[in-house]
């Protein structure tokens, strides 16, 4: 029985009038019929304003980590009300989380804080520009870092309509930085030393996502990493470590611990408090000590003491308890179900990333590059999400999305989770019969990095 989304229907008509797309960012726009809006969430749970209710493996961009209204962050942000609000001035708070993230990430000997992740990385490369004295930098292909400034890497490049989830890359601001961002493959050590070879002069960073949240299917090998680190230091280049999504979920050490890779400087988002908005710059304190010495970084409403005490607590849980053991076997037991209900079927499958964040991928094998997903069957993706969303589960409609685990999925979450998958995974089929059988000889896909160590 489908969805009725009758109220959030008229709510996004009354939005519309105030709100482009009826709504505040573009993330949260499916389409004109099949926008919603929350009206609250507990554990792992939302409920829209029809009073559908949903299991949430989107958790805000995988920000959530902890799941929605859990008590212990509840009385931390109460906490932070206390101390009375912003004064475009410090508190023992900001020691607190700095210290907190410093003893968890090796690579933060400082740390600087900002309202978003994009900020953080506006500021990492500003920071970098200044301590090399180079202002070209090198990204990724196909990485994206916030919709903020020079953070717009794919910015420009394709002009499309907005669609369910969109791309952050659908959104035009670019041709002042042409001529500085150069762009390299993921996992090809031999073209970012041929970059360097003609460039490395003039390049003063290396800009890098290496479990991105939009292409979980575009992971970064930990060798690859290792002679990143290589090149970096050999070239002069500032090794940039966006883990706006990963840190600090892939392992309390953050992508660098769970890829054994060290970074120069080093950014998060506001996972380290459960979704609350904030992020960090963290890194050497040979580049870090820059700020203030000719680099400018923060803004009066940074950080809000708020957000600074949930992500005391939030880290600390992080740090302290079994949380995220917890997420990574869920996360193993709900890909192993899935993955039956696809072998089952002969459905050709992979699924990639680690375990808080798997990304499923129809298809070959799993993708390597952005070019390889011509290998796989986006429409069967397309088809088994939306089908998901009208039984109540909510993932990534996006080829590559992951599925993240926060610490509140539980055991009912689970066995509600794979039920409903093998419903969906029976509803495509039935739209798409043409896909049973060009996959009925297909054999199931072991991931690519990540082994169950169960």
């Amino acid at each position: 029985m489908a969805r009725i989304l009758k109220r959030s229907n008229l709510h996004f008509e009354l939005a519309l009038e105030r709100l482009p797309l009826g709504v505040a960012s573009d993330r949260g726009y499916w389409g004109d019929d099949r926008t919603f809006y929350v009206k609250r969430a507990s554990g792992a749970r939302l409920w829209d304003l029809d009073d559908n209710e949903y299991i949430d493996y989107r958790l805000g961009g995988g920000q959530v980590i902890l799941g929605y209204a859990d008590p212990r962050v509840a009385k931390a942000a109460r906490a932070g009300i206390a101390v009375g609000g912003v004064f475009a001035l410090s508190t023992e708070l900001e020691f607190a989380v700095a210290e907190r993230i410093a003893t968890m990430v090796p690579a933060a000997e400082l740390v600087r804080f900002s309202n978003s992740a994009a900020e953080a990385v506006v500021d990492a490369l500003r920071l970098a520009r200044n301590f090399t004295g180079k202002d070209a930098i090198a990204v990724v292909d196909g990485g994206s870092h916030g919709l903020l400034g020079a953070a717009v890497w794919e910015a420009g490049r394709r002009e499309e309509p907005i669609g369910v989830n969109p791309a952050p890359g659908q959104s035009a601001d670019r041709g002042s930085f042409d001529g500085l961002i150069h762009e390299v493959p993921v996992n090809d050590a031999d073209r970012f030393e041929g970059l360097l070879r003609s460039h490395g002069d003039r390049i003063g960073a290396f800009l890098i996502d290496p479990i991105p949240r939009d292409r979980t299917s575009m992971d970064a090998d930990a060798a690859y990493l290792t002679d990143v680190r290589a090149l970096c230091d050999r070239f002069e280049v500032v090794l940039i470590i966006d883990e706006a999504t990963a840190g600090f979920r892939v392992a309390k050490g953050g992508a660098q611990e769970f890829l054994g890779v060290r970074a120069d400087l080093c950014t998060f988002g506001p996972s380290i408090a459960s979704g609350y908005p904030i992020a960090a710059l963290a890194g050497r304190e040979e580049i870090m000590r820059r700020i203030g010495a000719g680099v400018a970084q923060g803004g009066s409403p940074v950080p809000h003491p708020v957000s600074l005490s949930v992500a005391d607590k939030t880290l600390e849980i992080l740090d302290r308890t079994d949380a995220l053991e917890q997420i990574a076997r869920y996360g193993w037991r709900m890909r192993e179900g899935m993955s039956q209900a696809l072998s089952r079927r002969g459905i050709c499958h992979a699924f990639v990333g680690p375990p808080s964040m798997s990304s499923l991928c129809c298809g070959e094998s799993a993708p390597a590059s952005d070019p390889d997903r011509e290998k796989f069957d986006d429409a069967f993706c397309g088809y088994l999400a939306t089908h998901l969303h009208e039984f109540g589960i909510i993932c990534e409609a996006d080829f590559g999305g992951p599925w993240f685990v926060s610490a509140a999925h539980n055991e009912l979450c689970l066995a509600e989770t794979l039920a409903k998958f093998e419903r969906a995974t029976e509803a495509t089929l039935e739209r798409l019969p043409d896909l049973r059988r060009r996959t009925a000889s297909g054999a199931r896909q072991t991931p690519r990095f990540f082994a169950n160590p169960s």
